[in-house]
């Protein structure tokens, strides 16, 4: 049973009288526990089919279904909700907070999720030990290197048991060494069970997972396992 299932999915995004059609008839199953790359050059809707997939953004036509859920046709307010329970975001950028140490930026979902402060304790650590930085609880992100924050950024995703982790370009900003690493992070977390998404220009990375979809001008070219 797919945990993504998108029939005929389009979105255009409208200026004036200038329409643009970002992505054109997508079908896409993803079934759980599957480890997918979506690659495309620059302009072939990889973002757009990232927003919609997170519950960032909505199609104009065709129908999205994350976890049997018809989430296409929500709201701002309910895809807000499907976001916090069912979606893990590692971005490119990490987005951790400056001000914050590692473990309150992993703890912050758990305190929005309403979990209460001693399990939310122990769910932090397990995570931080999860990704190898336990030693690092009391440091803040410009203590850490730049392949750190990135495992910080990948313990705060998991950290309400996400449906699926969806990672942009979770690379783009490390060195082949630290990059390297982070995959490999998300390797054991897809053995593990994790269905993952991840959106990535690197040719040698997407070859290296076990599917890759295939975009170019809004459309699907190609699906390989």
């Amino acid at each position: 049973m797919p945990i993504i299932k998108m029939n005929g999915l389009s979105k255009i995004y409208k200026t004036g009288k200038v329409s643009v059609e970002a992505l054109r008839k997508i079908d896409i199953d993803i079934d759980e526990n599957e480890f997918v790359a979506i690659v495309g050059p620059s302009g072939s809707g990889k973002s757009t089919l990232m927003n919609i997939i997170g519950c960032l953004d909505t199609p104009s036509t065709g129908d999205y279904y994350l976890d049997d859920e018809e989430v296409g046709r929500f709201g701002s307010n309910k895809l807000a909700e499907v976001r916090n329970r069912k979606i893990g975001f590692v971005f490119q950028n990490f987005n951790l907070l400056s001000y914050a140490t590692t473990y309150e930026n992993i703890e912050l979902p758990l305190i929005f999720s309403g979990m209460p402060a001693k399990r939310r304790k122990t769910r932090t650590m397990e995570l931080l030990d999860r990704v190898g930085l336990a030693e690092r609880a009391a440091h803040k992100p410009t203590e850490l290197s730049g392949g750190e924050m990135q495992r910080i950024a990948i313990a705060r995703a998991l950290a309400n048991n996400p449906a699926i982790l969806l990672a942009d370009e979770p690379t783009g900003n490390l060195d082949s060494v630290s990059g390297g690493s982070i995959i490999e992070i998300f390797r054991e977390l897809h053995a593990d069970g994790a269905t993952i998404v991840m959106i990535t220009h690197d040719r040698h990375i997407a070859d290296n997972i076990p599917r890759v979809i295939k975009l170019k001008d809004g459309g699907i070219v190609d699906s390989l396992n």
